[in-house]
């Protein structure tokens, strides 16, 4: 370390004893420390130095969350919007993006085919595994109204690594399997009891 003059025996160091070129002590970290930085700390005593890459790792950068309460319905055998969907804009190409989902859905036994699927903007990027969908197969499982309808409620959690830091949109969209069947998203196959959909996106930090 060095000092400004002499320091005296037995004085303890204030910043106006440092060589400013060496040391300032005046400048804080005001933002994330970039992978290069270093930094001083005192090990039992000696002074070692530690890289800014070693720092964190895995922290929550940030949180967004969205949630809508409407109704939606599809014949469509391609993938169309549910319309729920949340925006997020990393800050950093290293982070990793982990989205989970909630939404309720209702169906008749003669709905045989209605399959969810996670989107990252324009691009299928599933569910848990690869680009694999949720899917319902048939409702009616006994003469109890609550089963007739099929009213569930589904989840969908995914990590992916975006490698951006542009402005991301994920969202649940839904499909049918063939002609002639209805997708459900929030609400039972006869139009009632609308259910609470949301979707929740997280920064991990590399």
């Amino acid at each position: 370390m060095s000092y400004i003059g002499s320091k005296p025996a037995n004085k303890p160091v204030v910043a106006s004893d440092l060589d400013s070129t060496v040391i300032t002590g005046q400048t804080a970290l005001t933002d994330s420390p970039a992978s290069t930085d270093e930094f001083l700390i005192s090990d039992a005593g000696t002074l070692k130095r530690l890289d800014a890459s070693l720092i964190g790792g895995g922290k929550i950068l940030q949180v967004v969350e969205a949630s809508t309460l409407t109704a939606a319905s599809t014949t469509s055998t391609s993938y169309v919007a549910t319309g729920l969907q949340v925006a997020i804009t990393p800050s950093a190409t290293s982070s990793k993006i982990l989205v989970f989902a909630t939404w309720t859905t209702g169906f008749l036994e003669s709905d045989k085919s209605c399959s969810f699927q996670l989107y990252k903007d324009s691009t299928a990027v599933g569910g848990g595994n690869g680009t694999r969908y949720i899917g319902v197969g048939g409702g009616a499982m006994s003469a109890d109204t609550w089963f007739t309808y099929g009213f569930q409620q589904f989840n969908i959690q995914k990590l992916d690594s975006p490698s951006s830091t542009s402005e991301l949109t994920y969202k649940v969209m839904f499909k049918v399997g063939s002609g002639g069947s209805t997708g459900r998203f929030g609400e039972q196959r006869n139009g009632d009891d609308d259910g609470a959909n949301v979707i929740c996106a997280m920064e991990i930090g590399s």
